[in-house]
């Protein structure tokens, strides 16, 4: 068959297929109708869908010195991902948000965002921890569950010990501070005890000099401890820095629904008009 007649017939075919959704028009008109109530009764069938994100930043740890940044699985975002899926999360978090674990299984998420290039590429990553569920009230807990175990199990192992430290430090501190005013109280009121002999007097002199001193130094050390402190709680450490709330978000799109139902009736009815079309012709 030469390609002159192929070409022939392919344009008989379609000008009789064209003839046959034409006559029986009424088919994809009816076709295209109840495919699209097909699929707006399917998207109200599919019920809504539940999803809460909650937002963290994972912490930059610094050597105890606090010069050099240190990096560990604590600053790697591929860690959040492993932690929130683990098998030991999601159990405790399905206990705490009284909740089949099946729910959660699958329906754990994490991505990175706020990454930029160059000059403009975030130093601390921002992490959402996205749960979709069915139940709102579940899918906001495990969301604020897991993000909170991301925070405890990146800051624990090191920044926790630093902080830990930083508060024995200035617990100390204030310790030494506090029993330091009572004795320069009373060295002041020996001091200005006019019977003290002149040589008693300069070693009282030099008594209080020597704490005034050491309380300079205890105040110096005090400032230092709570600046490493704030370094370690608020960069260092991992938080969240927005608490997830259950959005709804719809199963299916009723619009998308609709329209996809319409296209396969259409076409379904395109395709019984011309089976219909040549049933009529041959008999």
């Amino acid at each position: 068959m030469s390609g002159t007649q192929y070409e022939g017939e392919r344009e008989v075919d379609l000008g009789r297929w064209r003839r046959a959704v034409v006559a029986w028009w009424w088919l994809p008109v009816a076709g295209l109708v109840l495919g699209g109530l097909a699929g707006a009764i399917l998207s109200l069938g599919g019920g809504s869908n539940y999803k809460a994100q909650a937002l963290l930043a994972l912490g930059q740890p610094f050597s105890p010195g606090g010069g050099a940044p240190v990096n560990s699985f604590a600053t790697n975002p591929r860690a959040v991902n492993e932690i929130i899926r683990s098998e030991s999360a999601l159990k405790d978090a399905a206990a705490r948000c009284d909740a089949r674990i099946g729910t959660l299984r699958g329906k754990v998420t994490s991505a990175q965002v706020g990454v930029g290039t160059g000059a403009a590429r975030t130093a601390v990553p921002l992490i959402t921890v996205t749960v979709q569920g069915p139940q709102a009230r579940t899918v906001a807990c495990a969301a604020n569950d897991l993000a909170r175990v991301v925070v405890r199990q990146t800051t624990g192992p090191y920044v926790g010990t630093k902080i830990t430290t930083f508060q024995k430090s200035l617990q100390s501190y204030q310790d030494q501070l506090d029993s330091l005013v009572p004795l320069v109280r009373l060295l002041e009121r020996t001091l200005n005890n006019e019977s003290l002999a002149p040589l008693d007097r300069l070693v009282i002199a030099t008594q209080l000099d020597n704490a005034q001193t050491r309380r300079g130094q205890l105040l110096g050390l005090q400032t230092a401890a709570q600046q490493q402190l704030a370094l370690a709680q608020n960069v260092e450490s991992a938080k969240v820095i927005r608490p997830a709330v259950a959005v709804t978000s719809a199963a299916r799109s009723r619009r998308n629904s609709i329209l996809v139902g319409a296209l396969i009736g259409l076409i379904l009815g395109a395709i019984a008009a011309i089976v219909a079309d040549t049933r009529g012709r041959r008999d």
